[in-house]
């Protein structure tokens, strides 16, 4: 009887253990999963330059291959440029980027890039320069007074306006002082 019951007590035992080792395995099983997946990083910027560099070749080809697969899997019209910090630039697109630029176009409304408008671009800048008083040396007499004119022009348009806000602040002033 007393063998009886200490079988008993030990078939309880295992059968309570064993519950409990199942109850605690798949804890320990979550745990270990949340050990051995990757962690959280706080973002922000990596002070070592050394670790930096690394982060970005490797979440760069980590875009770049999510762009090439997402563009195969699915059919999608992917483009993805990033420029390092050095001016390096790398790039991945799954069809011509002027047709995807024009897609873009289309659907927004806004234009990013266009080729023909390049060239009025240019000549802008270039415009801008001499009207910031650069590279005119090359500029002959004719020149120099027709750039002279629109500067002069575009000061008078300048002061104009400065006077027009003087006298409606003074304006303001004398209606103030009246109440």
């Amino acid at each position: 009887m007393l063998m009886l019951l200490l079988s008993f007590f030990l078939l309880l035992e295992r059968c309570m253990n064993s519950h409990l080792l199942r109850r605690n395995n798949t804890t320990y099983q979550e745990e270990k999963r949340k050990e051995m997946g990757r962690g959280k990083i706080e973002i922000k910027r990596i002070e070592n330059s050394s670790n930096r560099h690394v982060t970005y070749s490797k979440r760069r080809n980590g875009i770049l291959k999510k762009a090439k697969e997402i563009s195969v899997l699915c059919d999608a019209h992917v483009s993805v440029i990033i420029f390092a910090t050095s001016g390096k630039m790398h790039e991945f697109s799954s069809t011509p980027l002027v047709d995807i630029l024009d897609q873009y176009h289309k659907l927004t409304g806004r234009r990013l890039w266009d080729a023909k408008h390049e060239k009025d671009n240019d000549n802008k800048q270039i415009e801008l320069r001499h009207l910031k008083g650069e590279d005119i040396s090359s500029f002959n007499c004719r020149e120099l007074m027709i750039l002279e004119d629109a500067l002069e022009n575009g000061l008078t348009r300048i002061r104009d306006k400065q006077n027009e806000f003087f006298r409606m602040m003074r304006k303001k002033t004398q209606n103030m002082e009246q109440e």
